[in-house]
């Protein structure tokens, strides 16, 4: 194995990616020199240009720095998500370097420390989010690597010391497996990636062995009704970490939280959700794990902020309701929908959605329709190819057709704004994993302008 104590120089291929960009910022602040490729400029690109880090968007071996042809003392970091056709990550094995995949390299990271794991097919970034913010607070020494970007920190990492590490175990292509982690939870278990896995009963497979990775039965959280062992977390039910007498009042959650060593009083979390105030226990459970003073806890979550793209308010006026989330799954889109209707029952709503993969929306056509039935309005986008090729068939006007809604359209970003004002819903929603989140700026600006 790459003993990284001895390597100097990292070339992050894939450096814009919300995973890779934080390890990149983690090495750079260990004083470490770090450069990268990614496709095309982004707001995190510029972010991480303007930190120190070298980004470049050509992608020839011309473009790569000669300090990274020491291989000795360098190390490559890969994605996934980079094509096979790539240039630059083909020169590096072409020429033999020193390459580790992202996932990898987190293992390596969190091997040495305390390492909190958060799994699940949904909740990820809000749970790893929740539970770095709430150990910062509680002045531990964290080092949190984030799937999304924190309000509070405007940034996908946290650092307060490094004797604990809060990683996203990510399912995709199993790569959650690399981690050996000391407290772990899984959020869901929902189907997904079924271009990876085939089949359900693969995903619950690697799950299993996933929470099997923990020594100890009682540091490994699951929302109830999960078909795994461990420690079980719900909302008002018989649970092992369990939020009672909830109350919502002004669109805040007010709760106790009882735990397996008695009941915490007096805590409030902002985010609309039972999906979300799910998490919110489950962050708490493993802080509570990893040794956190527990009277420091409900100030801490009462000061979470979010994170941006996940029920991220853009506009919020008697007028309008504007909302940025990243739902990209039938049960995220339900999930949504509930938190939403639970906050404005009376108000009519619209969601504009971007199908995120051709697999994804074939395989889960029907649940997709039927949850974007539960809304008043819908407007589709082409469906974001990502990684994949186009599927015969398998379109937006295909999914359209069945979503049981009798306002439904398929149309270009290009008439978002047109689109959204014409609505007389005030609830909008802009909402999808792929380039949309892009467009929720000029979208917002358009609305506050014309409303």
């Amino acid at each position: 194995m790459i003993e990284l104590k001895n390597i100097q120089t990292y070339y992050f291929v894939g450096i814009g990616g919300i995973g890779m960009s934080a390890l990149a910022r983690y090495f750079k602040m260990q004083g470490k020199a770090v450069f990268g490729y990614d496709k095309t400029p982004t707001d995190l690109t510029d972010d991480l240009i303007s930190e120190g880090i070298p980004v470049t968007f050509v992608d020839a071996v011309s473009e790569i720095p000669e300090e990274i042809l020491a291989k000795e003392t360098v190390l490559i970091v890969y994605t996934p998500a980079i094509p096979q056709g790539n240039k630059i990550f083909n020169f590096f094995i072409s020429e033999n370097f020193k390459i580790l995949k992202r996932a990898q390299l987190l293992g390596e990271v969190s091997k040495n420390t305390l390492c909190l794991a958060v799994a699940g097919t949904h909740g990820k970034t809000t749970t790893s989010a929740i539970l770095g913010h709430l150990l910062a607070e509680c002045k531990m020494p964290v080092t949190a690597f984030l799937g999304g970007i924190a309000e509070n920190y405007n940034s996908n990492f946290i650092y307060r010391g490094n004797k604990i590490t809060v990683v996203e175990a990510d399912e995709f292509d199993r790569s959650f497996l690399q981690l050996r982690p000391d407290i772990s939870c899984i959020t869901s278990m929902d189907a997904d990636h079924l271009d990876i896995y085939g089949d359900a009963s693969e995903i619950e497979a690697a799950f299993r062995t996933f929470a099997q990775l923990v020594e100890k039965d009682d540091h490994i959280l699951i929302k109830k009704n999960l078909p795994l062992d461990g420690m079980t977390v719900a909302i008002d039910e018989t649970a092992n970490y369990e939020a009672q007498q909830v109350k919502i009042e002004d669109g805040i959650y007010y709760f106790n939280l009882k735990t397996p060593n008695g009941v915490l009083e007096n805590f409030t979390f902002k985010l609309p959700g039972h999906h979300n105030l799910t998490n919110a226990i489950m962050a708490l459970g493993m802080a509570i794990l990893a040794g956190s003073p527990t009277d420091c806890l409900p100030k801490a979550l009462a000061s979470f902020k979010g994170v941006k793209r996940r029920f991220s308010y853009k506009i919020k006026t008697e007028e309008l309701v504007l909302i940025d989330d990243y739902a990209h799954h039938p049960t995220e889109l339900d999930a949504l929908f509930q938190a939403v209707d639970e906050m404005y029952p009376e108000d009519r709503k619209q969601i504009v959605f971007q199908p995120h993969l051709f697999s994804r929306t074939r395989d889960f056509a029907e649940g997709f329709a039927k949850s974007l039935s539960q809304f008043d309005e819908v407007v589709l986008l082409d469906i974001y190819p990502a990684r994949e090729e186009p599927m015969a068939g398998i379109t937006s006007e295909w999914l359209l057709k069945q979503i049981n809604v009798e306002h439904k359209r398929v149309v270009f970003k290009s008439a978002l704004p047109e689109i959204l004002l014409q609505s007389k819903c005030r609830i909008k929603l802009l909402v999808g994993a792929g380039d949309i989140g892009a467009e929720v700026q000029k979208l917002t600006e358009k609305l506050r302008h014309e409303t």
